[in-house]
């Protein structure tokens, strides 16, 4: 909520927040008192998923830990989701996203060779923690409805960032080797990379050896298919600076615009390096509607980006925005059955 700038307009809180919150209800509960925790309990009788993030074993200081409440309402869902999981010998530690993303290998293999180790410039170790946390949650749900019984999901960011290492994790364990870092070329397929054009960048991806072949006759390059060092892409890839200085003044002969009509009409991939004043006026973002605005609690309308998937049968709703802190806690309260001089009488003794 605090972290700004900046600041949704008309709405006093971060751009953060609010794209993050929508379709949520806000109560605010201290849950160190024992009334506090009691309600906290009446509202998971009635839950079938628990998402924490508190340190290992917080909440259990507060007779809320998974051991506690699994014995009460066994087939309740906790997922819990840390920096570094509920076991082993970093699991005490605290977790944020720069951090896992250097623990996790990815800095190690981002940004240019001869440069700084770089982290993504999004919070990837943040949005992949949660993005697992959903999947373990639904694979919970299944066996939740095969057996009756629920679980603990145990989502460790530094996991989830070893899990997505995807071929850069396998080329070290099939090698015994570190990776170098290779700026914006590919590891495994050559020429896969950014080059610059006459009048910006352009990323050009030739996945395969038929892809190769086509540029190369496309584009008058043909010589270059009966070279051994551009004839196979594992033959590119192991001359691969060569490769790099080759391609270089043919792409900076032209403006990006040129490559792009004559790789998509040649089926090559390859695509310009928007910013995002161009991503959000991309035809494509614009027609797939990546875009929703909503009816703030402070009055003021705001964008947020919408949701990825397409469900043809039951689309994406867009009920609630972001709330304020504490907005609904009156409402949800109300549904447990408390009269409004019981929230008067809770309030009146900080417990919401």
């Amino acid at each position: 909520r605090g972290f700004a700038p900046p600041v949704m307009p008309g709405t006093g809180e971060s751009a953060y927040f609010v794209g993050v919150n929508r379709n949520k209800r806000s109560v605010t509960l201290d849950i160190a008192s024992a009334e506090g925790q009691a309600l906290v309990r009446r509202l998971i009788a009635d839950s079938d998923i628990l998402v924490e993030n508190f340190k290992v074993g917080a909440l259990a200081k507060y007779g809320l830990g998974y051991d506690q409440l699994h014995k009460e309402f066994p087939g309740l869902i906790y997922c819990s989701i840390t920096g570094f999981g509920q076991t082993g010998p970093y699991a005490a530690r605290p977790g944020y996203d720069s951090l896992i993303q250097a623990m996790g290998g990815v800095m190690s293999l981002t940004g240019e060779p001869e440069g700084l180790p770089q982290k993504v410039g999004i919070p990837v170790a943040d949005v992949f923690a949660g993005l697992y946390g959903c999947i373990g949650i639904l694979a919970a749900l299944r066996h939740r409805e095969a057996t009756g019984i629920g679980q603990q999901v145990d989502i460790g960011m530094l996991d989830t960032h070893v899990a997505w290492l995807a071929n850069q994790g396998m080329n070290y364990l099939a090698t015994g080797e570190n990776q170098p870092r290779l700026g914006n070329q590919h590891p495994n397929i050559v020429p896969y990379q950014v080059f610059g054009t006459s009048d910006g960048h352009i990323v050009l991806s030739v996945g395969n050896d038929a892809t190769f072949k086509r540029f190369c006759d496309g584009f008058g390059l043909s010589d270059l298919l009966h070279d051994a060092r551009f004839a196979s892409n594992a033959a590119r890839v192991g001359n691969r600076q060569l490769v790099t200085d080759t391609l270089t003044p043919v792409l900076a002969a032209h403006p990006t615009e040129f490559w792009i009509a004559k790789l998509e009409a040649l089926s090559i991939g390859c695509g310009p390096i928007n910013k995002l004043s161009e991503v959000f006026a991309d035809p494509q973002v614009v027609a797939r509607k990546a875009v929703v605005e909503m009816r703030h609690a402070s009055g003021a309308d705001v964008k947020v980006i919408a949701n990825p998937v397409r469900l043809s049968e039951s689309p994406v709703d867009y009920r609630l925005p972001p709330p304020t802190l504490g907005q609904h806690t009156d409402e949800v309260l109300g549904r447990l059955g408390l009269s409004v001089d019981d929230v008067s009488a809770l309030r009146a003794k900080g417990i919401v």
